[in-house]
């Protein structure tokens, strides 16, 4: 029984350092490890974004099929315009590869017992007017102090989506005369 005790703990040492030595790896993987071929361009100089800062590849949404096209998952000038119509709220998450937003809560200081919560959902690569949905929650502050749900006007998320659309319109404008 106590030589069981003292194999135990030299047992798990011994297990832990071999699965953590199999986490280590001193080759690179290549582009084809990957499966994907566009690898190398997407991740160029080892970051995710660009050499040039990043802004040409998530700010691309056309259809045509150029390597930083590839960069996010979704259309970027829905992206880009629906960060931009929400720049009011806190960002709690943001996937540009699903095309999730996903804000915290935010109370105006015109109405402090009143809070509201955006999912963004950019459904397609395309710039389509059912490119994007918009899912709003609500809570209300009661004389207890605490946040209750509260009931949402449809008319609320459709109106953020036609404001995303609008914006994600004067974007691809924009871009076109630049050019």
């Amino acid at each position: 029984m106590n030589d069981r005790k003292t194999r135990f703990p030299g047992l798990c040492l011994a297990l832990l350092t071999l699965s953590l030595a199999g986490c280590g790896s001193d080759t690179v993987q290549t582009e084809s490890s990957y499966g994907n071929p566009d690898h190398d361009k997407l991740y160029k100089n080892g970051s995710l974004l660009s050499d040039q800062g990043g802004a040409d590849v998530l700010a691309l949404g056309t259809n045509e099929k150029t390597p930083e096209a590839s960069g996010i998952g979704v259309n970027g000038f829905l992206w880009r315009a629906s960060l931009d119509t929400l720049s009011f709220m806190p960002i709690a998450s943001a996937d540009p590869f699903g095309g999730i937003i996903i804000t915290d809560w935010y109370s105006s200081p015109n109405d402090p017992n009143e809070r509201m919560r955006l999912n963004v959902f950019i459904r397609d690569r395309d710039l389509r007017a059912d490119g994007v949905k918009v899912t709003v929650f609500r809570q209300t502050r009661g004389t207890d102090a605490h946040w209750t749900d509260a009931a949402v006007a449809p008319a609320t998320g459709t109106s953020l989506e036609n404001a995303i659309l609008t914006k994600a319109r004067q974007i691809r404008l924009t871009q076109k005369e630049a050019k």
